[in-house]
């Protein structure tokens, strides 16, 4: 594996060379409320110089990610940098209004100025439209909406490549389907414990649109085990997914592979799957990340931890009822 982390992928049709392992700068926004934990600025700093000198090119962040604070000290340590790597590839997001929900053309229009306001950059490789769910197709796709925005910008060389990036599968469908888009974002969703997304990955496959895969630990429980974070996708657990991660862990340790490892390389063996998106707020993460994605891991460990299922349901239905 330690080649195939270090040999970038063509992100879609765009052009753009990425690596396997993206590196997710959500927990750099400093957002307990979501990762049950605080990051300060200074180790956010010190962990996005680590990022910059390791094999991993792509990091993600959004304008939504601690209200602006994930993309602020992003930009921040760009400054300290002296720009971008070489090489690197920055994808962000544009976002609704938290405050109001507003979802309009103008208020991606705000977004995407505050990106490049807090990032110090005159423009954006790659932006998502985030979270869909929260608006309508239509409104996305209509006239004077999100996408036709992000176009404009486009055209004016302020946004090289316009992704889509949410929660439910069958909408992140109908967006690829449009053509509009040459990667989609998916988190949560395909896992060891959930494959929801399954039918998104072969869609994109068959269109050519990149999947970026976010969260292949669920958002903690298959890093830290279902003892010591029993959580999936931001809430509680329920005990039938609790029970099966424990089985998994069980498994794990009669084949001597840490569990956190198979999840992370069960999303980065995928072949329709472009790079995967890693959630690290400290430097020490971003050498043990690239260790647990070499890990060796034998053929049978697949079968024997597949005999256990796993579920199809989208796991955030019932999160923001």
């Amino acid at each position: 594996m330690t080649n195939a982390l270090l040999s970038k992928r063509p992100l879609g049709s765009t052009g753009l060379l990425i690596s396997p392992l993206c590196f997710g700068a959500a927990p750099l926004g400093d957002m307990p409320e979501t990762f049950q934990y605080s990051t300060s600025e200074e180790q956010a700093l010190v962990t996005l110089r680590a990022a910059f000198e390791s094999p991993i090119n792509f990091l993600d962040t959004a304008a939504a990610y601690g209200e602006g604070e994930s993309e602020r000290r992003i930009g921040k340590a760009i400054h300290a940098n002296g720009g971008l790597p070489t090489g690197y590839v920055l994808a962000t997001k544009a976002d609704r209004d938290l405050k109001t929900g507003d979802f309009s053309g103008e208020q991606m229009k705000r977004s995407i100025e505050g990106s490049l306001e807090r990032l110090g950059l005159d423009r954006l490789q790659y932006v998502y439209i985030h979270d869909p769910e929260h608006t309508t197709f239509e409104n996305v796709m209509g006239s004077g909406g999100p996408l036709e925005v992000l176009q404009k910008f486009q055209e004016q060389g302020v946004i090289d490549h316009i992704g889509i990036s949410g929660g439910p599968i069958d909408m992140l469908i109908r967006y690829v389907e449009t053509g509009a888009f040459s990667a989609v974002e998916t988190h949560n969703r395909y896992t060891l414990l959930n494959r929801a997304a399954e039918p998104l990955l072969d869609v994109a496959s068959r269109m050519g649109v990149a999947v970026i895969n976010a969260a292949p630990y669920g958002s903690g429980i298959l890093a830290k085990g279902p003892e010591a974070y029993a959580r999936y996708a931001y809430s509680e657990a329920p005990p039938v997914l609790l029970e099966r991660a424990r089985m998994f862990a069980k498994v794990c340790l009669e084949y001597d592979v840490p569990l956190a490892a198979a999840a992370l390389q069960f999303s980065l063996r995928d072949p329709r799957i472009a790079s995967t998106v890693v959630g690290m707020s400290k430097p020490e993460r971003i050498a043990q990340t690239l260790e647990l994605a070499n890990y060796p891991i034998a053929p049978e460990l697949w079968p024997a931890l597949d005999a256990f299922g796993y579920d199809m349901e989208d796991p955030e239905e019932n999160r923001f009822a």
